[in-house]
Parts: C-alpha cells; sequence; structure tokens
C-alpha cells in the first residue's frame, strides 16, 4: 500500500508536468499573438498609406465625396493651432475644429473615425496602444484610457460598452461618415 507522502509527491509531480505544459503552451501563444500584432499592425499602416496615396485633396478619397469634418471647419480664432499638452479638452459643439485638442486626442479621434467610416466597431485602449505602435503595458493603457474616457465626458466619444470608444453621434456626423 503506497504511503500518503508518495501519492502526495506523485499528485504534485503531475501538477508540475501540467503547470510547465501549460507554460510552454502559454508561450507560443504569446508568441503567435505577438506576430499576429505585427501582421496587424502591418495592415493598419498599409490601409492608412493607401488612404493617403488615394486621398491627395485633403484626406477624401477619390472618387468618393464626403461632407467636411471637423478638422475642415472653421475653427473660433485662435484654435487654428494644437492645444499645448496636459491642457483641458473643450466640450464638443457643433462646427468646432478638432485642431483644438493636442495631437494625442486627435489622434484616438482619427484612429475611431477611421473605424467609424469604415463601418468597424468601438476599440479598447489596448487595441488603440498597439494600433499606435505602442507597447500594451498597464501604464500605456492607462493613459489613453484617461484620455478617452475624458474626451467621452466632453463629448467627443462614446462608450457604450465598457472599456470599449468609438465617436460620439455629434462627431461621427461631422466626420462624413454614416
Amino acid at each position: 500500500m503506497p504511503s500518503v507522502v508518495g501519492l502526495l509527491e506523485q499528485h504534485e509531480l503531475a501538477a508540475r508536468r501540467r503547470v510547465d505544459g501549460l507554460r510552454e503552451e502559454a508561450d507560443r501563444i504569446q508568441a503567435e499573438l505577438a506576430v499576429a500584432e505585427q501582421e496587424w499592425q502591418e495592415w493598419a499602416i498599409a490601409r492608412r498609406r493607401v488612404g493617403t496615396v488615394l486621398a491627395p485633396d485633403d484626406g477624401n478619397i477619390a472618387g468618393q465625396e464626403t461632407a467636411p469634418g471637423p478638422r475642415d471647419a472653421d475653427p473660433p480664432s485662435g484654435a487654428r493651432q494644437a492645444a499645448k499638452p496636459k491642457s483641458q479638452v473643450p466640450m464638443w459643439r457643433e462646427g468646432l475644429a478638432w485642431a483644438v485638442l493636442s495631437v494625442d486626442y486627435q489622434r484616438i479621434l482619427t484612429a475611431l473615425a477611421d473605424r467609424h467610416r469604415l463601418h468597424q466597431g468601438p476599440l479598447t485602449c489596448q487595441e488603440l496602444a498597439v494600433m499606435f505602435g505602442l507597447d500594451a503595458v498597464p501604464a500605456t493603457v492607462e493613459a489613453l484610457r484617461s484620455k478617452a474616457k475624458r474626451l467621452v465626458a466632453r463629448g467627443w466619444l462614446a462608450e457604450r460598452q465598457p472599456g470599449r470608444f468609438t465617436l460620439a453621434q455629434g462627431p461621427a456626423g461631422q466626420d462624413g461618415a454614416s
């Protein structure tokens, strides 16, 4: 009859083997995820480049009619320059140009406007970080989340599902997307 200690050692050894196997599988999946994220990033860059090539007239895709976006609207005097970093985000209102926002905020709006125009769903801040070529580490994701939440509070973005951001109704309508 096996001893209790012997049985415990057998169970411990089986559990250790299972943990080692799962760690190997997690490492394989992590490597595969890194490759897939890189491929995703390359396709996003390619799409933006093709859009730039096809849109020589300030962002309008060749042969496609679009309504003027917030970037094209006449901003109030002094709003043509981008806001300084750490500046406040103004409340969104009809005709307010994206140029009143700092570059980081404009970048978020542009990414979500592209998604809206292509009828793709909202993005998480982790997906935004990857899209921007940033490491999706907690500090970076939280910095993006803070900016996105500020844009939601000021009416530029909507968060219909927790943690998933899209353009708000007003800015989406002005972007020319339907």
